[in-house]
């Protein structure tokens, strides 16, 4: 059994914010970049975070890509990460409290990072090349996966990392929450697999279903960047302290939402603008 996601009185309670809460209060992300020309899908995902309600994000990239990424960004923070063990350093600090990893990171990047990442053991969302550095060899991704992170691979990169998960899934044999809910039980972790239908599972077993068909369907969202918008979102929920399983199911339904408030001719950069308008909607 699954159920489908729609909005309901409890997520929009947990949307709000507190009038006297401090922005410690809401958490404090940091999302990593990579190499110079390759630093606009990590922005995407740590604006979408900031504008999701997190208290504070920065974003950690390697010196030679501050200038780049410091010319686009004025809110959101910026640090030098150059190795995995200063990775480990940042995380010294407490309220440090939600990670993602993936877009445009890199691929060399990616396979030192995530492994130094799950060591920590924060809430963390692994999306794009966090995920497909991995697609040769998915034991050192696998062996120290744990239960506070979300992946949300889309239908390519869930091939690469569940192929026979993926072969039962396009063969029809295999409904597609019940593929995510075998890959959620297989790696200890929440997995969003996206598409018009998303369907997201925990280790747990409990499942959902958010469907961006019909009324809701915002075919706008499939355009560059809109994935790396969704693991921002996720993150920033999760620095606000949501679990995986909640931020996973709250950031599929307010991705659609951004998406269908905007409209024809979405780009990814409109999505974390159109958030406070879905707000204000939603009496938040």
């Amino acid at each position: 059994m699954f159920r489908q996601i729609t909005l309901t009185e409890e997520m929009r309670s947990r949307l709000a914010k507190a009038p006297a809460a401090h922005k410690y209060d809401h958490g404090h992300a940091l999302i990593l970049a990579g190499s110079p020309g390759k630093g606009g899908a990590a922005r995407l995902a740590a604006r979408a975070a900031l504008r999701v309600g997190a208290g504070l994000v920065t974003l950690a990239c390697p010196q030679i890509s501050l200038a780049e990424n410091a010319a686009q960004l004025t809110a959101i923070m910026l640090t030098p990460l150059p190795d995995a063990y200063s990775l480990r350093g940042h995380f010294q600090d407490p309220r440090l409290n939600a990670l993602c990893l993936g877009p445009g990171l890199g691929l060399p990047r990616a396979l030192e990072m995530v492994p130094a990442a799950l060591w920590l053991r924060r809430p963390s969302v692994l999306d794009a090349d966090a995920l497909s550095a991995f697609s040769a060899d998915t034991g050192p991704l696998f062996n120290a996966m744990h239960d506070q992170v979300v992946i949300t691979p889309h239908q390519g990169e869930f091939r690469r990392l569940f192929p026979d998960l993926a072969q039962a899934l396009e063969d029809g044999t295999l409904p597609r929450v019940e593929a995510a809910r075998q890959a959620a039980a297989r790696i200890n972790c929440t997995v969003l697999l996206k598409g018009p239908e998303t369907a997201i599972a925990q280790p747990s077993g409990e499942a959902a279903l958010h469907s961006a068909t019909g009324a809701r369907a915002a075919p706008w969202l499939a355009t560059a960047g809109s994935g790396d918008v969704l693991a921002g979102i996720i993150t920033g929920l999760m620095a606000r302290g949501l679990t995986p399983f909640e931020a996973a199911c709250t950031g599929a339904w307010l991705h659609v939402a951004a998406a269908l408030s905007f409209g024809p001719g979405l780009i990814a950069e409109d999505l974390p603008e159109e958030l406070p308008k879905v707000f204000r909607a939603l009496n938040l």
